[in-house]
């Protein structure tokens, strides 16, 4: 019983990629994020502060 529960369970590199999947869509997100605060015009900023 406890040998066929063993052998469904993915192996570590399973969980490694899923790990990175979520890891490197998520840390180029907040990098762009990042670099257009860092990098918009004031105008981009002020038309962003209100909604558009």
């Amino acid at each position: 019983m406890l040998q066929t529960f063993l052998d469904r369970i993915p192996s570590l590199a399973v969980f490694l990629y899923a790990t990175l999947a979520f890891v490197i869509p998520l840390s180029t997100y907040l990098l762009n994020k990042k670099l257009h605060d860092l990098g918009d015009p004031e105008w981009k900023k002020l038309n962003d502060k209100k909604g558009r």
